[in-house]
């Protein structure tokens, strides 16, 4: 890396010029795909551990001293420092919370579909819109915001992830859930026909 010419870019990126973020972001990629591949974080897939370097170096623009002139290795170090802050916090986590919750199910992969439902799928080959309709209405606030997010609004699951704040797989597994709670309502209906006219 040519130090005086980062210096520079973290000093137009204090000023919020975007060119200068892109290229400070370039010019950090080698150093943070390296970390990233190195790097195992129970529940982060790859780009997860990507995307919290990236947040930890425009952290680093923020807070970082013009008058220092060595921002690669202040960077650097907090990048590293966060990764490790990181994984520390994931292994002491409450077993209350996220992933590690999930590990006092064993069989909860059992309870999954082995491959996607789409809302397509449920909507042509299993029910009509009304029972569409009912199904998605029983599931709570945050279910229905993940179906309208991504099945109405044609947003991705990576989006989702983002706009939640959530890592990717954890985004995943909640779409997966979700479709598989909207499935077994339609399932019901099928084999109860009479709980869909007392909830209609």
């Amino acid at each position: 890396m040519d130090f005086n010419y980062i210096e520079e870019l973290v000093k137009k990126c204090k000023a919020d010029d975007k060119l200068s973020k892109e290229k400070l972001a370039e010019e950090f990629r080698p150093l943070i795909f390296n970390i990233s591949k190195r790097t195992f974080i129970d529940g982060y897939e790859m780009h997860d551990i990507q995307n919290e370097c990236y947040r930890s170096l425009f952290k680093c623009v923020s807070l970082y001293n013009l008058d220092k002139h060595r921002f690669v290795a202040y960077a650097t170090n907090a990048i590293k420092n966060n990764m490790n802050d990181l994984i520390k916090r994931i292994r002491t986590r409450s077993s209350t919370e996220g992933n590690e919750a999930l590990s006092l199910h064993d069989d909860i992969e059992k309870d999954l579909p082995s491959h996607d439902i789409s809302l397509e799928d449920l909507f042509c080959d299993r029910c009509d819109y009304e029972e569409l309709r009912l199904a998605i209405n029983n599931l709570n606030t945050e279910e229905k915001e993940l179906i309208d997010f991504i099945f109405f609004k044609n947003n991705t699951v990576q989006s989702y992830a983002y706009f939640k704040n959530l890592c990717y797989s954890t985004a995943c597994l909640k779409k997966k859930v979700t479709l598989k709670k909207i499935s077994d309502q339609i399932s019901l209906y099928y084999k109860n026909p009479e709980v869909q006219g007392i909830q209609g």
